[in-house]
C-alpha cells in the first residue's frame, strides 16, 4: 500500500488491488461494529439460557464498550512506533482467542470477560483501520474516503442483526460468537495477505515518536480536536443506547421475534447509509464544521422526535424507528466529518489522535448503554431519554468548543 495519494494505481491489477485493500479498511473499521451488534437480537435469550437478569447481560455490551475505549490508547501509540501491520495482526490474533472464550462461556461472569478482551482486542481494526486511512489518503482526502467507508460500513448494522436473529433462532446465542470467531479468521488472514505498512517512519525504520502523555497533551489542548471528538463520542453513544435498550423494547416490549427485530435495523441503516453519503458528496465543497454542525441539528431533531413521541405515544415500532432513522441520518454526516476534522492536523501522531478519538468515543457510548441497562425496561422512554440527552450534549460540545464554524469554505 502506498502512503500517500499520488501513488493511485495506474493498472488494473494495482487497481484491482486498491480496491481489494479498501475493502479490507472496510471491515477493519467495521469489526468493532459486527462484534456489538450481530448478538444483540440474542440478548433476552441469554438471559433465559444463562439464568440471569437483562441487567448483566447488558454487561456484556457495557464491558465490550470500556475494552474497547481502553485498549485503543495502547494500539494506537504503538502503531505510531511500531507500525500499523505488525500492531494490527497482535490485535486480531488475541480477538481470535477472546471469541472463542465467548462461544464457550458457561456463564454470564465468562460471558462478560469474555466481551471484556473481545472489546479490548477488537478496537485494533477500527483504530489503526482509521490510522491507516489517515496515512494513505492525507487531511484533504479523509473526510471523502471515511465518508465513502461509512456508506460501506451502513450495510452491517442492517446485515449483522438480520444474520444475529436467524443464528439465534437456528442455533441459539452461541452461533453469533462463532460467526464473529470466523469473521475475526478471514480479516486476520487477509491483512497477514495484503496489508502493507502505510506509517512512512516504521515503513523506514524510524519507530521513535512522541509518548500516549505528550502526544494526549497536544491533542487535549487543542480546541477543535476536543470539540469535534466530542460531539462524534456523544452522538455515537446515542446509537449504543439504541443498541442496549433496543432488544428488550422491540422483542419484550412489543412481542416481536428476534429475527423480525433484526430486520427493522434496515430501516436504520437507511437513514444512516443517507447520511454518509450525503457527507461524502459534500465534503470537499464545504467547511467540515458546517457538515458536522448539519449532522448534529439532524440528529437532534430526531432523538427529541424519539423522547416526544415516547412521552405521550403508547409504544409502538413506527414511533421508535421513524425518529432513530432521523437521528441516524445525523449520525451518518457527523462521523465521518467529526473523525476528519479531528484527525486532519496530526499527520505525525495519526495513530494516537485516531485512538485518544475512540477511547473517547468507546468511553461515552459504554455509560450511555450501561445508564439504559440500569433504567427500566418497561417503556421505550428510558432509552429515548438516553439518546436524546446524547445528541443534546453532542451540539452543546460542538458549538461551545468550535464556536466560529468556518462556513465561507472547504475545510480539510
Amino acid at each position: 500500500m502506498s502512503s500517500n495519494r499520488t501513488d493511485a494505481p495506474s493498472h488494473p491489477g494495482r487497481s484491482h488491488r486498491t480496491l481489494v485493500v479498501g475493502a479490507l479498511l472496510t471491515a477493519l473499521v467495521a469489526l468493532g461494529q459486527i462484534s456489538t451488534s450481530i448478538y444483540i437480537p440474542s440478548m433476552p435469550s441469554i438471559v433465559r439460557d444463562l439464568a440471569t437478569t437483562p441487567e448483566k447481560v447488558n454487561l456484556t455490551l457495557t464491558g465490550f464498550l470500556a475494552g474497547f475505549a481502553v485498549c485503543q490508547l495502547l494500539f494506537g501509540p504503538l502503531s505510531d512506533r511500531c507500525g500499523r501491520r505488525p500492531t494490527l495482526i497482535a490485535g486480531l490474533g488475541l480477538y481470535l482467542c477472546a471469541s472463542l472464550l465467548c462461544v464457550f462461556a458457561a456463564s454470564i461472569q465468562a460471558l462478560i470477560v469474555g466481551r471484556v478482551l473481545q472489546g479490548m482486542a477488537a478496537c485494533a481494526g477500527p483504530v489503526l483501520g482509521r490510522a491507516i486511512v489517515r496515512d494513505v489518503y492525507g487531511p484533504d482526502g479523509t473526510a471523502k474516503a471515511m465518508a465513502m467507508i461509512g456508506a460501506a460500513l451502513a450495510v452491517s448494522p442492517a446485515i449483522a442483526p438480520m444474520v444475529g436473529g436467524y443464528l439465534q433462532v437456528w442455533f441459539g446465542w452461541r452461533a453469533a460468537f462463532v460467526f464473529l470467531t470466523m469473521t475475526g479468521v478471514v480479516v486476520l488472514a487477509a491483512t497477514v495477505w495484503l496489508l502493507e505498512e502505510s506509517n512512512p517512519r516504521a515503513a523506514h525504520g524510524h519507530v521513535d515518536g512522541p509518548g500516549l502523555f505528550a502526544a494526549s497533551m497536544r491533542l487535549l489542548t487543542d480546541r477543535r480536536y476536543v470539540g469535534n471528538t466530542l460531539a462524534v463520542a456523544c452522538i455515537f453513544a446515542g446509537l449504543m443506547a439504541f443498541a442496549a435498550g433496543g432488544p428488550f423494547v422491540f422483542i419484550d416490549l412489543l412481542g416481536l421475534s428476534p429475527q423480525h427485530y433484526g430486520m427493522l435495523a434496515v430501516f436504520t441503516v437507511t437513514g444512516y447509509l443517507a447520511g454518509t453519503l450525503l457527507a461524502g458528496r459534500l465534503a470537499g465543497r464545504m467547511a467540515l464544521d458546517r457538515l458536522t454542525l448539519l449532522g448534529l441539528v439532524v440528529a437532534a431533531a430526531g432523538g427529541f422526535a424519539m423522547l416526544l413521541a415516547a412521552a405521550v405515544m403508547e409504544p409502538s415500532v413506527v414511533a421508535v424507528v421513524a425518529p432513530m432513522a432521523l437521528f441516524a441520518a445525523g449520525l451518518g454526516i457527523v462521523l465521518p466529518t467529526g473523525i476528519a476534522a479531528a484527525m486532519a492536523p496530526f499527520p505525525a501522531i495519526a495513530g494516537s489522535a485516531s485512538a485518544l478519538l475512540g477511547f473517547l468515543q468507546m468511553l461515552v457510548a459504554a455509560g450511555a448503554s450501561a445508564a439504559v441497562g440500569l433504567l427500566s425496561h418497561n417503556s421505550a422512554l428510558p432509552m429515548a431519554m438516553v439518546i436524546a440527552g446524547g445528541a443534546a450534549l453532542a451540539l452543546l460540545a460542538f458549538i461551545l468548543l468550535v464556536p466560529h464554524p468556518r462556513l465561507g469554505h472547504p475545510a480539510g
